[in-house]
C-alpha cells in the first residue's frame, strides 16, 4: 500500500464568539444558490441579540432611538440591498474579528469594516485570514480527507471568549456629546499650537528684526543734515546753439548732454578724490561720534570710501525743466555746505572745459583750412609769374595781335581776290592789271602762312605760341580757384567763430547751498516700516516656497 505525499493544508482562522461561525461552516465542495447564500440568518441573529424581558419591553416602549441607531439600521439596509453572497458576508464577519470588531450580523460587519476604512472584499485583506498549518495538526481541526472525495470540512465547535462577545451597548446622547466636546478641543488646542507656532515665527523672523531696526533708528543712529542746491547750465545766446533746429529746439533739451555729463563727474570718483583733498571727505565720515554702520575707517579705501560718497551725495537731473537738483549729507551742517559749494565750482570747471574744447575743436579746423587754402593761391600765384617770366612776355596778348593781323590780311586777300575775278571776267582785260592783282594775292597769302606758322611752330621754349597761351590761362584759372577757396575758408573761420561763440556755456545757480538748523537723515518713522514691510514680503516669500516644496516632496 503505497502512501501519498501528504498535503499542505490551510486552515480558517477560527475567533467567532457564541458558536455563531460552527452555524455556518459548510463542506467546500457543495453548491448553494447564490439566493440561499443571500438570505439573512435569523438564527444566528437570534443567538447574537440578547433577549428583553418583559420589564425591558415595557420600559422601551416609549423610547425614541438615538441618530447612530438610526444610520446604523440605515446604512445597514443599504448594504442588505447591495445583494452581497453568503461567502462575502462570512469573510466579512471573519475580517472583523481579526481587526477586533463586535458586529451584531454580517452586514453589520461589512458596515463597521467601512466605518473604519477597510475593504472587507479586497483580495489582500481576504488572503490574510487563510495561513498554512503546521505538518503535526490535527486533521480533525481542518476536517477530513476522503479517498475519492477531497477534503471535506465539517463544522468545528469553538470555545468562545468573553473578550470577543458582541458588544450591545448603544451610545447615548451624552456620550455623543462628550466625545463632540472631547473633538472640538481637540481641534481648538491643534488651533492654538499652530497660532502659537505662527506668533513664534513671525516674532522671530519679522517683529524682532523690525523691533532692532527702529531701535537703532531711533537711538543708535547718527543725525546727518542736508544741504540741497539747484543749477542750471545755459547756453550763450540762450538757445540750442547754431544748428538748422536751433530754434525748434528748447534750451534745456539742447544742453541736456551737457548736464548729464555733470551729473556724472560729480558722483564719479575724480570728483570724490577732489573733494576729499580739498576738504578731507574721508576724514569727516571717519569721526568717531558717527556710529559704526555710517563710519569710515580711518585707512580706508577709496572704493569703499566712493560707496558712502554716492550714498550721501544724491543729483538728480529734470530734462523738462533742465535744472540738476543736488543733495550733500554730512554729520554736520556747515559741513554739508562747503561739500556743496566745492561741487558747484567743479561743476562750472567743468563745464567751461566743455566749451572750451567744443570751441577749440571747431577754430582748429576752420584756421587748417585757412592755412590750406593760403597755401594752395600762393602756389598756383607762384606758377603764373614763372610762366611768365620764362616766356618774357605774355603769350596771350601776342597771339590776339597774331589774331588781329591775320583777320586784316583775310580781308584784303579777300578783296584782292575779288578784283583779280573782276579783271579775268573782262573779255579783254589789261594784262598788266592781271598780273599786279596777281602779285598782290600771292604776297597776301604769303604773309598769311608766316602768321599762321608763328602760332603754331616752336620757339627757343620748345612751345608754341598757342600752348604759350594756354599753359597762362590754366595758371590764371588755378589762381582764380585759389582765390575762390581762400575766400570761402575766410568766410568759414567767421562762421566757426560765430559758433564758437554760440557754443560757451555757464552754469547758474538759481537755489544756493544753506546750511540746514536740523537733521533731516534718518527718517526714523519711515525707515522702521521700510524694514517692516521687507521682512514680511521676505518671511512670505520663504514660507510659500518652503509650502510648494514641501507638498511637491509629498506628492
Amino acid at each position: 500500500m503505497t502512501t501519498k505525499p501528504k498535503a499542505r493544508k490551510f486552515r480558517i482562522k477560527r475567533t467567532t464568539p457564541l458558536g455563531v461561525e460552527g452555524s455556518e461552516n459548510h463542506v467546500a465542495n457543495r453548491s448553494v444558490p447564490r439566493e440561499a447564500e443571500d438570505l439573512p440568518r435569523p438564527q444566528a441573529r437570534a443567538t447574537q441579540e440578547p433577549l428583553q424581558t418583559p420589564a425591558q419591553n415595557i420600559a422601551r416602549q416609549g423610547a425614541v432611538d438615538s441618530p447612530q441607531q438610526v444610520k446604523a439600521e440605515t446604512d445597514i439596509d443599504a448594504i442588505r440591498r447591495e445583494g452581497l453572497t453568503g461567502r462575502q458576508l462570512r469573510m466579512a464577519r471573519r475580517m472583523a474579528q481579526k481587526h477586533g470588531l463586535a458586529p451584531i450580523s454580517d452586514f453589520d460587519a461589512v458596515r463597521q469594516l467601512r466605518l473604519k476604512g477597510i475593504d472587507p472584499f479586497q483580495s489582500s485583506n481576504m488572503l490574510e485570514l487563510v495561513v498554512p498549518t503546521k505538518d503535526g495538526e490535527d486533521d480533525a481541526e481542518m476536517g477530513t480527507v476522503l479517498p475519492g472525495m477531497g477534503k471535506i470540512q465539517l463544522p468545528q465547535t469553538i470555545k468562545p471568549a468573553s473578550s470577543q462577545v458582541p458588544q450591545t451597548e448603544v451610545y447615548t446622547a451624552d456620550r455623543r456629546a462628550m466625545e463632540i466636546t472631547g473633538i472640538q478641543r481637540d481641534i481648538a488646542s491643534r488651533r492654538r499650537k499652530r497660532l502659537a507656532l505662527l506668533l513664534a515665527r513671525l516674532s522671530a523672523f519679522v517683529f524682532l528684526p523690525t523691533i532692532l531696526a527702529g531701535w537703532y533708528y531711533y537711538a543708535i543712529a547718527t543725525p546727518m543734515y542736508s544741504t540741497k542746491s539747484e543749477f542750471l547750465i545755459q547756453s550763450a545766446d540762450g538757445g540750442g546753439g547754431g544748428g538748422p533746429l536751433s530754434g525748434l529746439i528748447p534750451s534745456q533739451l539742447a544742453n541736456s548732454q551737457e548736464s548729464i555729463a555733470v551729473q556724472s563727474y560729480l558722483t564719479s570718483k575724480d570728483a570724490m578724490i577732489r573733494l576729499d583733498e580739498a576738504l578731507g571727505y574721508k576724514r569727516h565720515f571717519a569721526q568717531p561720534e558717527i556710529d559704526a554702520i555710517q563710519r569710515l575707517d580711518a585707512d580706508t579705501t577709496n572704493e569703499a570710501a566712493h560707496k558712502v560718497y554716492k550714498k550721501n551725495i544724491k543729483i538728480g537731473y529734470d530734462p523738462t525743466e533742465g535744472v540738476v537738483r543736488m543733495e550733500v549729507i554730512a554729520a554736520d551742517p556747515i559741513v554739508a555746505t562747503d561739500f556743496s559749494k566745492a561741487l558747484i565750482s567743479y561743476a562750472e570747471e567743468r563745464v567751461d572745459e566743455l566749451s572750451q574744447n567744443i570751441r577749440n575743436d571747431a577754430m582748429e579746423d576752420a584756421r587748417r583750412n585757412l592755412e590750406r587754402a593760403k597755401v594752395e593761391r600762393r602756389e598756383a600765384q607762384e606758377n603764373l609769374i614763372r610762366l611768365q617770366e620764362v616766356y618774357s612776355a605774355d603769350p596771350t596778348e601776342q597771339l590776339a595781335a597774331l589774331r588781329t593781323q591775320i583777320t586784316s590780311y583775310d580781308q584784303q586777300l579777300l578783296e584782292k581776290k575779288l578784283a583779280l575775278q573782276a579783271l579775268l571776267d573782262n573779255p579783254r582785260p589789261n594784262q598788266a592789271k592781271v598780273d599786279g592783282a596777281r602779285g598782290d594775292v600771292r604776297r597776301l597769302q604769303d604773309v598769311l602762312t608766316g602768321l599762321n606758322a608763328r602760332m603754331i611752330e616752336a620757339d627757343s621754349s620748345g612751345l608754341s605760341l598757342v600752348q604759350q597761351s594756354t599753359e597762362i590761362e590754366l595758371a590764371r584759372a588755378d589762381l582764380a580757384t585759389a582765390d575762390a577757396f581762400l575766400q570761402s575758408a575766410l568766410q568759414g573761420e567767421k562762421q566757426a567763430a560765430l559758433e564758437a561763440g554760440r557754443q560757451v556755456r555757464y552754469l547758474t545757480v538759481p537755489v544756493r547751498p544753506i546750511a540746514s538748523d536740523a537733521p533731516s537723515y534718518p527718517r526714523k518713522f519711515e525707515n522702521t516700516i521700510l524694514a517692516f514691510l521687507i521682512f514680511s514680503g521676505v518671511y512670505l516669500m520663504v514660507s510659500l516656497t518652503s509650502s510648494i516644496l514641501r507638498e511637491q516632496v509629498s506628492n
